[in-house]
């Protein structure tokens, strides 16, 4: 099983990294497909608890925000939101289920969930140092994922979330915080050229907050009593198992990089 892991993830890694290196259409591409995978896999989900959201729909309106971060100029945030609620909302009259205004719910939830969250890996990679951003974003969260594996099956002893992981434990979530504070604190100097008590701080929230992903996931699936979201990766199951840490921590970090003052470095 570790093996079947270990090659899936390093497919994935190859998949994902040269998109996101090279920039412009191949990363347009690869966070549009995850985009439109990711919809899918969220409403077939949803099917399995007996809601009937409308995927085409959801993937149509996941582009729709995917596009709005590409060109924010061209399609105006308050245009495209007003848009997806009244088309969906409009398309729902004539959808036929037993819960119309729940599916229509749902659908526009998925695009949200999938489509605007995602338009954050375009408006961070758009940054003039975005790809180093990006890559301390995934070494955080691959330093908190790796961690809290290793650390809950070495020392787990009490249940962190069982309403939605059972597995998941407070020592294997601790492990994964203290990791990903150090790595924050680490690799964001060499990365994004911040201080080291503001990469720490950063990684410190990252491990807070990611793994929350995670669950929000997990109480989808528990829902509707699925194991995982797909099977497209070996030993990884759906696009959504592969991304749902970081739909919370690309928006993080994107706030974080262009919100924030930089905190001055010291001598």
């Amino acid at each position: 099983m570790l093996r079947t892991r270990a090659i899936g993830a390093a497919a994935v890694v190859v998949v994902v990294a040269v998109p996101t290196i090279l920039g412009g259409w191949p990363f347009l591409a690869l966070v549009a497909l995850m985009a439109a995978l990711g919809a899918w896999e969220f409403s077939k989900l949803l099917r399995q608890g007996n809601y009937q959201p409308l995927a085409w729909l959801a993937i149509g309106l996941s582009l729709l925000f995917i596009a709005q971060a590409q060109w924010p100029e061209l399609l105006p945030l308050s245009f495209v939101l007003t848009a997806a609620v009244l088309s969906s909302l409009l398309i729902a009259l004539w959808h036929q289920s037993r819960q119309p205004a729940s599916d229509w719910a749902l659908t526009l939830a998925g695009a949200l969930y999938l489509g605007w969250l995602l338009g954050h890996f375009l408006r961070l990679r758009a940054l003039p140092d975005g790809l180093a951003w990006i890559a301390l974003a995934v070494l955080v969260v691959w330093a908190a994922d790796v961690s809290a594996y290793f650390g809950g099956r070495a020392f787990g002893r009490h249940p962190w979330w069982p309403r939605h992981s059972p597995k998941k434990t407070w020592e294997g979530y601790l492990a994964g915080i203290l990791a990903a504070t150090l790595a924050g604190a680490l690799v964001g100097h060499f990365l994004v050229g911040i201080f080291w008590l503001e990469g720490m701080a950063l990684g410190l929230l990252a491990g807070v907050l990611a793994p929350l992903g995670d669950l929000a996931e997990s109480m989808i699936k528990r829902q509707v009593g699925a194991k995982d979201s797909g099977n497209l990766i070996p030993g990884h199951g759906g696009v959504l198992d592969r991304i749902d840490t970081m739909l919370i921590t690309i928006p993080l970090v994107f706030y974080w990089a262009t919100l924030l003052p930089r905190w001055p470095m010291m001598p």
